[in-house]
Formats: structure tokens, sequence, C-alpha cells
């Protein structure tokens, strides 16, 4: 496979594409790091600007924890670079992405949010708490966190993508402690509030099978002025992997209407 060329913007953040064209910028979740985007990165380089960026605790940043507003500001410094950009999140990376959106709703052309459409408040919340607490507790044992790395490897391997992009994302490693390390700082946050302020065009994109994120989608979807809801079929909670083919065309179609709403008249690619 000829990968297209990424340059590195900063430690964990890459830019792959023109320099000149709509640029993406992708955050992914808990336990991956960027490298998950490689199907998406591309599939969509020919066309667009991908930038892909590692959270802390994860990928390049593994040597430090997670944290809510260290991974605000790291998008902040991403977009001081890059400038406006289309911003998509998975899952973890979802959260973070409302997030940024709700602080700098200006530098955001459009937001795409995958498996964070289940709001962590209310029931949710203690719920979170719990779950992440026993992450917590089974990652102290390094052999535990062995063994889900090894499961989160032998998950890859079974994606229907290319073995290229099974062996970069393996490659780049896995923090499953880090799921447990992230519930406290999503739990009780009103994430469909901080939605419902960001007026710009979005799009609630869940897989079909992640039934905790679509039983929240509606209402998610009803909380922002502009926000459409998708399901990618045949797909789950990391549906960019699952479906990497429907979900990268979900993002195409989704950026032809950001395009179109801001440059009418422009005929699109």
């Amino acid at each position: 496979m000829n990968r297209p060329e990424s340059e590195t913007l900063r430690r964990g953040v890459d830019a792959t594409g023109p320099a000149d064209a709509t640029t993406l910028v992708f955050v992914h979740g808990a336990v991956f790091q960027r490298r998950m985007w490689a199907p998406q990165r591309d599939a969509l380089a020919e066309q667009f600007r991908v930038v892909t960026v590692d959270l802390p605790g994860h990928g390049e940043r593994a040597g430090t924890d997670f944290d809510l507003g260290s991974s605000v500001e790291l998008l902040e410094g991403v977009f001081d670079e890059v400038g406006p950009a289309i911003l998509v999140g998975l899952s973890l990376g979802g959260y973070v992405a409302t997030a940024y959106a709700y602080d700098s709703p200006e530098a955001v052309d459009g937001l795409v949010l995958t498996g964070s459409s289940a709001n962590p408040v209310g029931a949710l919340d203690p719920l979170t708490r719990a779950i992440a607490g026993l992450t917590r507790l089974l990652t102290r044992s390094d052999r535990v966190e062995s063994k889900l790395e090894d499961f989160a490897a032998w998950w890859t391997n079974r994606r229907d993508i290319t073995a290229d992009h099974k062996r970069e994302i393996i490659d780049a490693g896995f923090s499953p402690r880090q799921f447990g390390v992230a519930g406290p700082y999503l739990a009780g946050q009103d994430f469909r509030a901080a939605f419902g302020r960001y007026d710009g065009p979005a799009l609630v994109l869940n897989g079909q099978g992640d039934l905790v994120s679509r039983l929240g989608a509606g209402d998610h979807g009803e909380a922002a002025p502009d926000a459409r809801v998708e399901v990618v079929d045949g797909s789950g909670h990391t549906a960019n992997l699952g479906r990497p083919e429907a979900y990268t065309e979900a993002i195409r179609r989704f950026t032809r209407r950001v395009r179109s709403d801001t440059s009418p008249g422009v005929e699109q690619q």
C-alpha cells in the first residue's frame, strides 16, 4: 500500500494531505491512539488535509495521564497551527471535541461525534464512575493490563481493514488503563448542554450496534441547532474500524454539507 506522506506538526500530531485543502482534525477514543484513523487518513488525504492527534495518556503521549483540560488545551494548540477545521471525535475523543467546540466554536467549521451521544449525567454519572473505578483497579496489575492490550490487538486484527492498517494500529500500542483514568473527567459533565451551544453544522454518527450511544442520539441531535443523526450499519462503538468505508463516506458527505453551507453556490467535488 502506498501510504500518503505525513508531516509531524508536533509530538503525537500528524498532518497528511494538501496544505491548502479543507482540514479535518480526528480525535481518537480511549485505549487507542491517532493511528486508529489510518483507514480514514489514507482514504481522505488526496482531497483533504487530515490531522490526527494523540490525546494525553495515549500513543506518543503515553507517558502522561489523560485529563480533560490538557486535552482541550492540546486541541487549542493544534487549531492555532492548522486554522479552522472540521473536528471529528470518537468516544472519549468525541467528548473532548465537544468541550473544545464549546470553548472555541469559531474555530470549528463542523463537528462530528461518534460513540459520544450518551450524556454522563443522571444515572449514567455513577455508572461511568463505577466502570472507570473497576478499570483502574484491574489495570493496577501489569499482567491484566497486558492481557487487555492483547485483546485490543486481537480485536483490531478481526476488523475488515488492510493488513498494513492493522499492523500500524497495533504497533502504535494501546492504553487500557486510560479508560479508567478518563472516566471521572467525564462523569457528571453535561456534554449535551455543551453540544447544544455549538451552532455550526454537526453530525451525530453512531454505529448500529452501539446501543448506549444510540439511545441518546436523538436527544443529542435535537440539542444542537444544526445537527443531524446518522447510523453506520453493521458496526459497533468503534464505527470507523467496524465499517471503515461506510464511515469514511459519511465523513465525506458531511464535509460536502459544511463546504456547501459555507460557500453557497460553489459546486462541490
